[in-house]
Protein backbone atom coordinates (compact mmCIF):
# COMPACT_ATOMS: atom_id res chain seq x y z
CA UNK A 1 0.00 0.00 0.00
CA UNK A 2 2.85 2.39 0.89
CA UNK A 3 4.58 1.59 -2.37
CA UNK A 4 1.39 2.27 -4.34
CA UNK A 5 0.83 5.57 -2.51
CA UNK A 6 4.40 6.66 -3.12
CA UNK A 7 4.02 5.84 -6.82
CA UNK A 8 0.82 7.87 -7.05
CA UNK A 9 2.40 10.86 -5.33
CA UNK A 10 5.48 10.68 -7.51
CA UNK A 11 3.37 10.41 -10.66
CA UNK A 12 1.24 13.37 -9.60
CA UNK A 13 4.29 15.50 -8.88
CA UNK A 14 5.83 14.54 -12.22
CA UNK A 15 2.62 15.40 -14.05
CA UNK A 16 2.55 18.80 -12.32
CA UNK A 17 6.16 19.44 -13.28
CA UNK A 18 5.53 18.51 -16.90
CA UNK A 19 2.48 20.74 -17.02
CA UNK A 20 4.41 23.66 -15.52
CA UNK A 21 6.98 23.22 -18.28
CA UNK A 22 4.27 23.76 -20.88
CA UNK A 23 4.95 27.49 -20.54
CA UNK A 24 8.35 29.16 -20.38
CA UNK A 25 7.08 32.63 -19.48
CA UNK A 26 3.85 34.39 -18.54
CA UNK A 27 2.86 37.76 -20.00
CA UNK A 28 0.45 40.24 -18.43
CA UNK A 29 -1.04 42.96 -20.62
CA UNK A 30 -2.16 46.24 -19.03
CA UNK A 31 -4.68 48.41 -20.88
CA UNK A 32 -3.76 51.98 -21.72
CA UNK A 33 -5.30 54.77 -19.69
CA UNK A 34 -2.26 56.05 -17.85
CA UNK A 35 1.41 56.32 -18.73
CA UNK A 36 3.32 53.08 -19.17
CA UNK A 37 5.59 53.50 -16.14
CA UNK A 38 2.66 54.08 -13.78
CA UNK A 39 0.91 51.01 -15.18
CA UNK A 40 4.01 48.92 -14.58
CA UNK A 41 4.49 50.29 -11.05
CA UNK A 42 0.85 49.63 -10.11
CA UNK A 43 1.06 46.02 -11.27
CA UNK A 44 4.65 45.10 -10.33
CA UNK A 45 3.49 43.35 -7.16
CA UNK A 46 1.11 41.20 -9.23
CA UNK A 47 3.88 40.36 -11.68
CA UNK A 48 6.20 39.29 -8.84
CA UNK A 49 3.53 37.16 -7.16
CA UNK A 50 2.65 35.38 -10.41
CA UNK A 51 6.31 34.76 -11.22
CA UNK A 52 6.79 33.07 -7.83
CA UNK A 53 3.55 31.15 -8.25
CA UNK A 54 4.27 29.73 -11.69
CA UNK A 55 8.04 29.50 -11.46
CA UNK A 56 8.55 31.10 -14.87
CA UNK A 57 9.62 34.57 -15.91
CA UNK A 58 6.61 36.89 -15.83
CA UNK A 59 6.55 40.12 -17.80
CA UNK A 60 4.28 43.14 -18.00
CA UNK A 61 3.36 44.63 -21.36
CA UNK A 62 1.93 48.15 -21.64
CA UNK A 63 0.81 48.76 -25.23
CA UNK A 64 0.02 52.35 -26.18
CA UNK A 65 -3.67 51.65 -26.67
CA UNK A 66 -6.38 49.13 -25.80
CA UNK A 67 -6.09 47.41 -29.15
CA UNK A 68 -2.49 46.46 -28.43
CA UNK A 69 -3.67 44.31 -25.51
CA UNK A 70 -6.59 42.90 -27.50
CA UNK A 71 -4.34 41.89 -30.38
CA UNK A 72 -1.82 40.41 -27.96
CA UNK A 73 -4.49 38.14 -26.47
CA UNK A 74 -5.75 37.18 -29.91
CA UNK A 75 -2.25 36.51 -31.22
CA UNK A 76 -1.03 34.60 -28.17
CA UNK A 77 1.63 37.10 -27.09
CA UNK A 78 -0.31 38.12 -23.94
CA UNK A 79 -1.60 35.54 -21.45
CA UNK A 80 -3.61 37.63 -18.99
CA UNK A 81 -5.29 41.02 -18.99
CA UNK A 82 -7.93 42.99 -17.13
CA UNK A 83 -10.11 44.17 -19.99
CA UNK A 84 -12.90 46.69 -20.09
CA UNK A 85 -16.26 45.19 -21.07
CA UNK A 86 -16.06 46.68 -24.57
CA UNK A 87 -12.49 45.47 -25.08
CA UNK A 88 -13.63 42.01 -24.03
CA UNK A 89 -16.53 42.29 -26.46
CA UNK A 90 -14.14 43.03 -29.33
CA UNK A 91 -11.89 40.14 -28.31
CA UNK A 92 -14.84 37.74 -28.17
CA UNK A 93 -16.37 39.02 -31.42
CA UNK A 94 -13.04 38.52 -33.19
CA UNK A 95 -12.37 35.04 -31.76
CA UNK A 96 -14.81 33.46 -29.27
CA UNK A 97 -12.19 30.82 -28.40
CA UNK A 98 -9.31 33.19 -27.60
CA UNK A 99 -9.78 33.83 -23.88
CA UNK A 100 -11.59 32.63 -20.77
CA UNK A 101 -13.37 35.09 -18.47
CA UNK A 102 -12.27 34.31 -14.91
CA UNK A 103 -12.59 37.17 -12.39
CA UNK A 104 -14.09 40.61 -11.88
CA UNK A 105 -13.31 43.50 -9.54
CA UNK A 106 -16.09 44.08 -7.03
CA UNK A 107 -17.03 47.30 -5.27
CA UNK A 108 -17.10 47.68 -1.49
CA UNK A 109 -20.84 46.89 -1.49
CA UNK A 110 -20.27 43.65 -3.42
CA UNK A 111 -21.58 44.93 -6.75
CA UNK A 112 -19.46 44.80 -9.89
CA UNK A 113 -20.75 47.79 -11.80
CA UNK A 114 -19.28 51.19 -12.52
CA UNK A 115 -20.11 54.32 -14.49
CA UNK A 116 -18.88 56.44 -17.31
CA UNK A 117 -18.55 59.88 -15.74
CA UNK A 118 -18.62 63.16 -17.66
CA UNK A 119 -16.64 65.96 -16.04
CA UNK A 120 -15.42 69.50 -16.63
CA UNK A 121 -13.32 72.11 -14.85
CA UNK A 122 -15.12 73.54 -11.85
CA UNK A 123 -14.27 77.09 -12.94
CA UNK A 124 -15.59 76.61 -16.48
CA UNK A 125 -19.21 77.34 -15.68
CA UNK A 126 -20.14 73.96 -17.19
CA UNK A 127 -22.39 71.96 -14.87
CA UNK A 128 -24.33 69.75 -17.31
CA UNK A 129 -24.41 68.54 -20.90
CA UNK A 130 -26.70 71.48 -21.67
CA UNK A 131 -23.75 73.79 -21.06
CA UNK A 132 -21.59 71.86 -23.55
CA UNK A 133 -23.33 72.98 -26.74
CA UNK A 134 -20.69 74.19 -29.18
CA UNK A 135 -17.81 73.16 -26.92
CA UNK A 136 -15.04 70.55 -27.17
CA UNK A 137 -15.79 67.06 -25.83
CA UNK A 138 -13.19 64.31 -25.33
CA UNK A 139 -13.46 60.55 -25.63
CA UNK A 140 -10.63 58.30 -24.48
CA UNK A 141 -9.91 55.13 -26.49
CA UNK A 142 -12.24 53.70 -29.18
CA UNK A 143 -12.12 50.31 -27.41
CA UNK A 144 -12.96 51.74 -23.97
CA UNK A 145 -16.38 50.99 -22.53
CA UNK A 146 -16.67 54.08 -20.36
CA UNK A 147 -14.34 56.21 -22.46
CA UNK A 148 -16.32 55.69 -25.65
CA UNK A 149 -18.85 52.88 -26.17
CA UNK A 150 -21.44 53.66 -23.50
CA UNK A 151 -21.28 57.49 -23.67
CA UNK A 152 -21.45 57.30 -27.47
CA UNK A 153 -24.82 55.57 -27.06
CA UNK A 154 -26.26 57.29 -23.97
CA UNK A 155 -25.17 60.91 -24.49
CA UNK A 156 -26.87 61.30 -27.90
CA UNK A 157 -30.13 60.21 -26.25
CA UNK A 158 -29.62 62.85 -23.55
CA UNK A 159 -28.83 65.73 -25.92
CA UNK A 160 -31.05 64.72 -28.84
CA UNK A 161 -28.14 64.93 -31.29
CA UNK A 162 -25.26 62.85 -32.60
CA UNK A 163 -21.69 62.84 -31.35
CA UNK A 164 -20.46 64.13 -34.71
CA UNK A 165 -18.35 67.27 -34.43
CA UNK A 166 -20.47 70.33 -35.16
CA UNK A 167 -23.83 68.68 -34.58
CA UNK A 168 -24.19 69.51 -30.88
CA UNK A 169 -20.65 69.68 -29.58
CA UNK A 170 -18.31 72.03 -31.39
CA UNK A 171 -15.75 69.25 -31.67
CA UNK A 172 -15.54 65.65 -30.50
CA UNK A 173 -12.07 64.16 -30.33
CA UNK A 174 -10.22 61.08 -29.03
CA UNK A 175 -7.35 61.90 -26.69
CA UNK A 176 -6.01 58.39 -26.03
CA UNK A 177 -7.13 57.10 -22.65
CA UNK A 178 -8.47 57.90 -19.19
CA UNK A 179 -5.40 59.67 -17.85
CA UNK A 180 -5.08 61.69 -21.03
CA UNK A 181 -8.74 62.73 -20.78
CA UNK A 182 -8.37 63.82 -17.17
CA UNK A 183 -5.25 65.84 -17.98
CA UNK A 184 -6.85 67.40 -21.08
CA UNK A 185 -9.85 68.60 -19.07
CA UNK A 186 -7.77 69.76 -16.10
CA UNK A 187 -5.43 71.72 -18.40
CA UNK A 188 -8.30 73.28 -20.34
CA UNK A 189 -7.32 71.62 -23.63
CA UNK A 190 -10.91 70.34 -23.91
CA UNK A 191 -14.04 71.53 -22.19
CA UNK A 192 -15.25 68.15 -20.91
CA UNK A 193 -14.63 64.43 -21.26
CA UNK A 194 -15.55 61.03 -19.88
CA UNK A 195 -13.70 58.54 -17.70
CA UNK A 196 -14.58 55.69 -15.33
CA UNK A 197 -15.43 55.48 -11.65
CA UNK A 198 -17.38 53.14 -9.41
CA UNK A 199 -19.63 56.06 -8.45
CA UNK A 200 -19.42 55.13 -4.76
CA UNK A 201 -17.88 57.18 -2.00
CA UNK A 202 -17.04 60.87 -2.29
CA UNK A 203 -16.46 62.91 -5.43
CA UNK A 204 -13.59 64.78 -3.76
CA UNK A 205 -11.77 61.44 -3.32
CA UNK A 206 -12.34 60.55 -6.95
CA UNK A 207 -14.98 58.09 -5.69
CA UNK A 208 -13.81 54.79 -4.15
CA UNK A 209 -12.12 53.42 -7.24
CA UNK A 210 -11.49 54.25 -10.84
CA UNK A 211 -9.42 56.56 -13.03
CA UNK A 212 -10.40 59.67 -11.06
CA UNK A 213 -9.38 58.01 -7.77
CA UNK A 214 -6.05 57.00 -9.25
CA UNK A 215 -5.44 60.49 -10.62
CA UNK A 216 -6.36 62.02 -7.27
CA UNK A 217 -4.15 59.59 -5.31
CA UNK A 218 -1.16 60.34 -7.53
CA UNK A 219 -1.59 64.10 -7.28
CA UNK A 220 -2.24 64.36 -10.99
CA UNK A 221 -5.42 66.30 -10.29
CA UNK A 222 -7.20 68.00 -7.40
CA UNK A 223 -10.82 66.86 -7.43
CA UNK A 224 -11.84 70.30 -6.14
CA UNK A 225 -10.90 71.58 -9.59
CA UNK A 226 -13.34 69.26 -11.39
CA UNK A 227 -17.12 68.93 -11.47
CA UNK A 228 -19.31 66.03 -12.59
CA UNK A 229 -21.66 66.94 -15.45
CA UNK A 230 -23.06 63.54 -16.46
CA UNK A 231 -23.12 59.91 -15.31
CA UNK A 232 -24.06 56.83 -17.31
CA UNK A 233 -26.31 53.99 -16.31
CA UNK A 234 -24.50 51.18 -14.51
CA UNK A 235 -21.92 49.30 -16.62
CA UNK A 236 -20.66 45.78 -15.84
CA UNK A 237 -17.06 45.90 -14.66
CA UNK A 238 -14.73 44.40 -17.22
CA UNK A 239 -13.33 40.91 -16.69
CA UNK A 240 -9.87 39.58 -16.01
CA UNK A 241 -9.26 37.10 -18.81
CA UNK A 242 -6.73 34.35 -19.40
CA UNK A 243 -5.65 32.99 -22.76
CA UNK A 244 -7.69 29.83 -23.29
CA UNK A 245 -4.74 27.84 -24.68
CA UNK A 246 -2.83 28.07 -21.38
CA UNK A 247 -2.47 24.82 -19.40
CA UNK A 248 -5.45 24.26 -17.12
CA UNK A 249 -3.27 24.20 -14.01
CA UNK A 250 -1.77 27.57 -14.87
CA UNK A 251 -5.23 29.06 -15.32
CA UNK A 252 -6.47 27.52 -12.08
CA UNK A 253 -3.45 28.71 -10.09
CA UNK A 254 -3.59 32.27 -11.41
CA UNK A 255 -7.36 32.47 -10.86
CA UNK A 256 -6.99 31.27 -7.27
CA UNK A 257 -4.22 33.81 -6.67
CA UNK A 258 -6.42 36.67 -7.89
CA UNK A 259 -9.22 35.56 -5.60
CA UNK A 260 -6.88 35.63 -2.61
CA UNK A 261 -4.98 38.83 -3.44
CA UNK A 262 -7.20 41.28 -1.56
CA UNK A 263 -6.82 39.35 1.69
CA UNK A 264 -3.16 38.53 1.13
CA UNK A 265 -1.89 41.97 0.15
CA UNK A 266 -4.46 44.80 0.37
CA UNK A 267 -1.99 47.39 -0.89
CA UNK A 268 -1.19 45.37 -4.00
CA UNK A 269 -4.92 44.82 -4.63
CA UNK A 270 -5.55 48.56 -4.17
CA UNK A 271 -2.89 49.43 -6.73
CA UNK A 272 -4.08 46.88 -9.26
CA UNK A 273 -7.76 47.80 -8.87
CA UNK A 274 -7.26 51.58 -8.81
CA UNK A 275 -8.80 52.09 -5.39
CA UNK A 276 -10.79 50.54 -2.57
CA UNK A 277 -12.62 47.36 -3.55
CA UNK A 278 -13.93 44.14 -2.02
CA UNK A 279 -11.48 42.14 -4.14
CA UNK A 280 -11.76 39.95 -7.23
CA UNK A 281 -14.51 37.35 -7.57
CA UNK A 282 -15.48 34.76 -10.22
CA UNK A 283 -17.59 35.84 -13.20
CA UNK A 284 -18.58 34.30 -16.55
CA UNK A 285 -19.02 35.34 -20.15
CA UNK A 286 -22.80 35.66 -19.66
CA UNK A 287 -22.33 38.91 -17.72
CA UNK A 288 -21.11 40.59 -20.90
CA UNK A 289 -23.71 39.51 -23.45
CA UNK A 290 -25.48 42.88 -23.32
CA UNK A 291 -22.24 44.81 -23.87
CA UNK A 292 -21.38 42.54 -26.81
CA UNK A 293 -24.82 43.28 -28.28
CA UNK A 294 -24.29 47.04 -27.85
CA UNK A 295 -20.89 46.89 -29.50
CA UNK A 296 -22.26 44.83 -32.38
CA UNK A 297 -25.04 47.40 -32.86
CA UNK A 298 -22.63 50.35 -32.79
CA UNK A 299 -20.22 48.70 -35.23
CA UNK A 300 -23.15 47.85 -37.49
CA UNK A 301 -24.16 51.51 -37.81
Amino acid sequence: MKTTLAFVLATTALAGAVQAQDITEFRIGILGGENAQDRMNSNECVRAYVEDLLGVETKIFTPADYDGVIQGLLGGSIDMAWLGASAYAKTYMTDPEAVDVVMVKTNLDGSYGYHSVGFARADSGITSLEDMKGKVFAFGDPNSTSGFLIPSVEIPKAIGATMESGDYFGEVRFVGGHEQTIVAVANGDVDAGVTWADGQGEWLDGYNSGALRKASDSGLVDMNDLVEIWKSDIIPEGPIVLRRALPEKVKADVTAFLGELHGKDPECAYNMAAGDTAGFFPITHDAYKNIIAVREAVQGN
